[in-house]
């Protein structure tokens, strides 16, 4: 499982949240996991993916809260397989924003670079433990090994990152 912690840049109170993450698979296979709601289920939570209407909708497994506040959707803005897929992010419980996955072939597998745009900086607090938690999900996916368990791996890792407070 990835150690690598993610980032957040701000500017005034917008905030980025960037990751950088070394996979050994092969880039197809790195984007069939963050494409395919079958796979993307088994890491994330449910996810339909509509690229001819070019929409997704996603409703993650963790955090243990309401599914309507859970829930996102949004239009699919970049569609390049199997290097890049951007879309919106709308969810009722933070700002509207900008989720970007951007693959790359390395000598040992794939280079993940994600980005999420468009949070406030208190918001990104709260989001960058839960990211970094579903990234070593998707790690361990890959691997074919055991999951993590969403809620220990945020508990695990948030001592790393900024605090909401």
């Amino acid at each position: 499982m990835s150690s690598e912690n993610g980032t957040i840049e701000t500017d005034g109170e917008a905030a980025v949240i960037r990751f950088e993450r070394h996979l050994p698979f092969p880039i197809e296979t790195v984007w069939a996991a963050i494409t395919d709601p079958a796979q993307r289920r088994a890491w994330f939570g449910e996810t339909v993916l509509d690229t001819e209407a070019g929409t997704i909708e996603m409703l993650p497994e963790d955090p243990p809260a309401p599914d309507d506040a859970k829930r996102m959707s949004g239009r699919v803005l970049v569609w390049q397989p199997p290097h890049v897929f951007e879309h919106e992010w709308r969810q009722r419980i933070v700002e509207d924003g900008v989720v970007r996955y951007e693959l790359s072939e390395t000598p040992d597998g794939t280079l993940l670079k994600f980005t999420h745009r468009g949070l406030s900086v208190r918001n990104a607090r709260g989001f960058i433990p839960g990211t970094h938690a579903f990234f070593d999900r998707l790690a361990a996916h890959l691997a074919g090994a055991e999951l993590p368990a969403w809620g220990q791996r945020y508990a695990a890792v948030a001592p790393a990152y900024p605090s909401w407070t």
